[in-house]
């Protein structure tokens, strides 16, 4: 077992950080070039690549979107967010599935990002596909430094993906090379400890529930890679019992590409009202 350790100035109040904002932020470092018409600056952090993209008129607060994985892939929300004056992070570890060494990680750039530069101290987070497991073992982990948590076509449960069918452990596609990455990310010895693993999202719902992290899960119900029944759909269910925040738009007949939505007008919806004072 690996434990893991619109908008008004008002808004700041509501938090309770567990890290204090800068009371001056510095500018984020790198020559800043062009996302999507907005400023990106790339940098290091803790040793690894990460990406900030800063819109035009940062709303009060400086609320930010975090994207887990695959940073502008179907990136519709993430450019509405930002013209909507949200930041735009990104932290990049690839092949650690949200392990507790990527949750590691994520604390030491959240902790750069509220500290140094500002930052809301909790992010709004984007969970596409495999990012599902970053963004929802961050939440579990750490639901004081969570605002929300969109998810879309997400993976919350590795035995689903990458295991599926080539482990006999769900319906989907699943992937042998993903599998065994998966192995060395946690440490697991064996299939049978991954298998025996019991902090998988759809698992470990309650501390995010008990905090009301708001919870919104966008997935095709003819998803062949990531099945929505062994992942979103189990989620929802899941959350909801436990008396946990969580919407849902579900695509008929959609697999697990195309990512999204044509009208990203809910997902900024359900962020801005996870940033509104609660009445």
């Amino acid at each position: 077992m690996h434990p893991y350790s619109l908008l008004t100035a008002a808004v700041v109040a509501l938090a309770l950080p567990a890290v204090a904002p800068a009371a001056d932020p510095k500018p984020f470092p790198g020559q800043p070039t062009k996302w999507q018409g907005f400023a990106r600056h790339d940098f290091r952090v803790g040793g690894l690549d990460a990406t900030v993209v800063v819109p035009d008129a940062p709303l009060p607060g400086r609320p930010w979107a975090w994207r887990g994985e695959f940073f502008g892939a179907f990136a519709d929300c993430d450019v509405a967010l930002v013209k909507a004056g949200w930041h735009l992070a990104y932290l990049k570890v690839p092949d650690l599935f949200g392990s507790p060494k990527a949750v590691k990680h994520w604390e030491g750039f959240h902790a750069e990002m509220v500290k140094e530069y500002g930052m809301h101290p909790k992010p709004g987070l984007i969970g596409l596909s495999r990012g599902g497991l970053y963004c929802m073992n961050w939440a579990a982990a750490h639901p004081d430094r969570t605002l929300a948590v969109y998810l879309d076509n997400a993976v919350c449960d590795f035995k689903s993906w990458p295991g599926g069918q080539p482990k006999k452990l769900g319906t989907g596609k699943g992937s042998e090379g993903e599998w065994k990455k998966l192995l060395a990310a946690h440490d697991f010895k064996s299939d049978a400890e991954a298998v025996a693993y019991k902090l998988n999202p759809v698992d470990n719902l309650a501390p995010l529930a008990k905090a009301k992290v708001p919870l919104l899960l966008v997935y095709g119900d003819r998803d062949t890679v990531v099945p929505h029944a062994e992942n979103s759909e189990l989620v929802y269910d899941r959350y909801k019992a436990l008396g946990g925040p969580v919407e849902r738009v579900v695509k008929p007949g959609q697999d697990h590409h195309p990512h999204g939505l044509k009208d990203v007008a809910p997902v900024v919806k359900f962020f801005t009202a996870a940033l509104e004072p609660k009445k």
